[in-house]
This record gives C-alpha cells, structure tokens and sequence, in this order.
C-alpha cells in the first residue's frame, strides 16, 4: 500500500534542486487550488525553475526500479516543489480523482512526496496519512520519497520552526485497482527473488500468470 523510497535523488539532482528552490519565486500555493480551505503553503512559481526541477524528478522516478516495479506508471504528473514556513500547513484532504495535464485529465492513483531538505532542517511538518483508525507519519531525509494512494485522507501537519522543502506528484497507474495493483507487484516481487531457485517448468508457468493479471488488469 506505502512504498518508502530511501535513495530516490542522488547528492547531485538533490544540490540541483535545492539550489533551484533557493534562487526561485515562491507563491501562495492556493493559486493552484484557490476554493481550498486547509492549504496553506507555498509552491514554485517560476516556468523555467519548475522545468528544470520537474524533469530531476521525473528522470529520477522512471530509473528506479523499485517506483517503477510498484507503481505501473502509465502517465507522471511532473513534480512540483512546495514550501512550508513556520505556521504553515495542509489541513487534512483528499486528493482530486483527476488533474488537468498537458495530455487532458490525469487520474491519480498514487501520490508520491519527495523530501528535499532534510528532517532536521524543520520541526513538525510530518506526512500524516490515516489508515482506518491509525495514523501514519513520515518525515523522510533528503533525497527519500513516499508514494502512497491517493484515495487515502492525508494532511501535512503544522511546521513550528524551520522550512519544509519538498516536491509533490501523482500518478496513473496501469493499474487502477490499489488492491490488485499491489497482489501484482508481490507476485512479482517474490517472482524475481524465488524464481531462479524453481524448476524452470514452473518459473514459466509463473511467469505466464503474471503477464496474463497485467493483460487482464492492466489498460
């Protein structure tokens, strides 16, 4: 359901993007959401800046194997970066079914934090996602990100000192289904660990079920 990348960014494209969010014009981010009454942050107001830091993020999502194996992607909205300062928050809220892309409406499956500046940088700020009765934080070091559904109640909690810097994108899957998604990517994943210690017979019988889940579920 939670996928924590730990290693997303090199210390190359994360020295980029922070020297990009240092030099860049920051707005209130309601511009992008302006009817909303729990946002209040700042976002990346500047074309050239959020080119240069989304095309970071986008090749750095796509090389990894581990986003790619988990997520299906079938279409990546690129990255934004936002900014907390004290006070600042994003009170608790779904994210929207479908977003505006340059190819039409985007549905969103997932939605992926990528922690730019490091946990110590800030105090509070936490990813709060609720899970049933349960909440979950994440406050991932420089670098790391969190992909998670977007059908999922999640807020940023309120930063008290310091300034929390990350960039936020969804995705559409192949998979729409979270449920099926994630059997699909088990099945995979214990395919790729287990599968050179079984008989090639049944490897290959394995391998036909996983093509045909993904020829049955995938679009």
């Amino acid at each position: 359901m939670f996928k924590e990348i730990p290693d997303l960014l090199n210390l190359g494209q994360l020295t980029e993007l922070r020297r990009i969010a240092a030099a860049a014009e920051f707005v209130d981010g309601r511009i992008s959401n302006p009817h909303s009454r729990v946002k209040d942050n700042l976002q990346l107001n500047d074309q050239d800046a959020h080119l240069r830091s989304s095309q970071i993020v986008l090749d750095a999502l796509y090389a990894h194997e581990e986003f790619v194996n988990f997520a299906f992607p079938k279409a990546v909205l690129p990255p934004l970066m936002t900014r907390y300062t004290r006070g600042m928050r994003y009170g608790a809220h779904p994210d929207a079914a479908y977003i505006g892309s340059a190819n039409g409406p985007q549905r969103t499956d997932l939605s992926c934090t990528i922690f730019v500046n490091e946990p110590g940088d800030y105090e509070g700020g936490a990813l709060r996602i609720r899970l049933g009765s349960r909440d979950l934080r994440f406050r991932g070091s420089g670098g790391s990100a969190i992909v998670y559904p977007s059908d999922m109640l999640h807020e940023v909690e309120p930063v008290s000192h310091g300034e929390r810097l990350v960039a936020i994108t969804f995705i559409e899957s192949r998979i729409a289904d979270n449920a099926k998604r994630l059997m699909l990517y088990e099945l995979n994943e214990v395919a790729a660990l287990e599968g050179l210690s079984m008989k090639e017979v049944n490897f290959t019988r394995l391998q036909l079920v996983q093509q045909n889940l993904l020829r049955m579920w995938g679009e």
